[in-house]
């Protein structure tokens, strides 16, 4: 009777084992996620907060990674992260087409893909979590349109600074939301766009872009970099009064850029990276666990205008208890 009894309590623990060892997300296994990250900016830094605090609280492992730019780093990335059996792979693909294959073979070992900000030419991805590009647009053009017409008598010359040269994709999306908002007012003409999505880069574009056309009276930035570049673009050229910013994106500079009086940002719309970036954890946990979700996922903007002050102090106290 004895023997029977252990005989008994050695299968039950073995199955213990075997059930603590078992697949992902089941009990006793800790979920692994890797993301992948390609700049170091205000942005991808409130994103990896949110991610962070979403796996913390989550009790998985979160591994990260930088490819700063470059699609073959990306690749390598993906194939490291392959070799060490994480169960989800975060990222935003640096390519509709290049970024496809390496994630295929990761999805082909049963690695579930979470893209944020940008998708791939191809289905098998669990989700995409994005702002709309387009709607970012069109909200900073809205402003843009009532300024250009109380403003400046319904005239315009635009300058864009763009970052189609990067990811074509988002930065087209984000100038065509904004010009829809300004299609139908005659005197608005776009007489320059050139890429840079770095401040520094941008300062020197849309300083260029200003002494090649003393005509213009706007400019329009489609990325944060490229909002603080053409926001001292501006200011250094001396011309804070003749020429005005709109953008896209949001950090502590730029909104006491428009709570500063030099009146040379107008407006921009932010991204909500942290919830973006909580929200990419959520979403690859549902996805280990055979969870049904959305395929597509978007996360709303905020509207930062100068004509809010309130609004911009609001927004900057966030950011202070965010990067606490």
């Amino acid at each position: 009777m004895k023997k029977v009894i252990i005989a008994l309590l050695i299968l039950g623990l073995a199955g213990a084992l075997a059930y603590s060892a078992g697949g992902p997300g089941e009990k006793g296994k800790k979920i692994t996620i890797a993301s992948i990250m390609f700049q170091e900016d205000s942005y991808f830094r409130a994103l990896g907060i949110g991610m962070k605090e979403a796996a913390d609280e989550a009790g998985v492992e979160l591994l990260s990674g930088n490819c700063y730019n470059k699609v073959d780093k990306e690749m390598e990335l993906v194939n490291t992260y392959i070799s060490r059996g994480v169960d989800a792979i975060i990222l935003s693909p640096l390519s509709f087409t290049a970024s496809v294959q390496a994630l295929k073979q990761a999805n082909d070992k049963e690695i579930k893909i979470i893209l944020y900000n940008t998708g791939v030419d191809a289905d098998f991805y669990s989700t995409l979590i994005e702002s709309s590009h387009e709607v970012l647009g069109q909200s900073t053009g809205k402003v843009a349109r009532k300024y250009i017409q109380e403003k400046l008598g319904g005239k315009a010359k635009i300058g864009i600074v763009d970052f189609v040269a990067l990811l074509p994709e988002q930065s087209n999306a984000r100038s065509e939301g904004f010009l829809s908002q300004l299609k139908d007012l005659p005197g608005v003409e776009v007489v320059a766009a050139q890429s840079a999505w770095l401040a520094e880069a941008a300062t020197q574009v849309a300083g260029d872009i200003i002494t090649a056309n003393p005509s213009i009276n706007v400019i329009y930035a489609c990325n944060d970099g490229g909002t603080v570049g053409a926001t001292m673009a501006v200011k250094n050229a001396g011309k804070a009064g003749k020429i005005v910013v709109f953008g896209i994106d949001g950090n502590e500079q730029l909104a006491n850029f428009m709570l500063s009086p030099d009146n040379i940002l107008q407006a921009t719309t932010a991204q909500q990276p942290y919830a973006i970036g909580k929200k990419t954890i959520e979403m690859s946990l549902k996805a280990v666990k055979g969870e049904a979700m959305d395929k597509h996922i978007i996360v709303p903007g905020i509207l930062l205008d100068r004509a809010n002050p309130d609004g911009l102090k609001a927004f900057l106290k966030d950011m202070e208890t965010l990067t606490k």
